[in-house]
């Protein structure tokens, strides 16, 4: 796996279809919001940045999957997302994708992995 290893949450944060744990990355030398989810028992993120528009995408705070746990929603738009590939399967940029965060869990603890243009928010 690229980049360093940046521990985010704990493994049992996440749960399957439930609310995202939020986090802060440099991606293209502009600080951004990112989220981490749970999908049929994998933890996936992404920037919170629609396909569509480079727009936050929860339409409540942490909250990205649809009533159904099945799809993460665009707030602004209705973009459906899997949350498994971040493949945008329905609304207005249906075949585009969310930008991954490359994510591994170990010893309980979810963590997340910086890339060429990832970088930690250093408080």
């Amino acid at each position: 796996m690229d980049g360093e290893a940046i521990p985010l949450c704990n493994s049992a944060d996440l749960a399957d279809g439930g609310l995202a744990v939020p986090f802060d990355v440099i991606y293209g030398g502009q600080t951004c919001r990112a989220f981490a989810v749970r999908w049929q028992g994998g933890a996936h993120a992404y920037l919170n940045r629609c396909a569509h528009v480079a727009m936050e995408m929860d339409w409540q705070p942490n909250r990205f999957f649809d009533d159904t746990g099945r799809w993460l929603l665009c707030s602004t738009h209705g973009a459906a997302y899997e949350p498994d590939t971040g493949v945008c399967v329905g609304g207005p940029c249906r075949g585009g994708r969310l930008v991954a965060i490359a994510l591994t869990e170990r010893d309980g603890v979810v963590h997340w992995h910086t890339a060429f243009n990832l970088k930690p928010i250093e408080f």
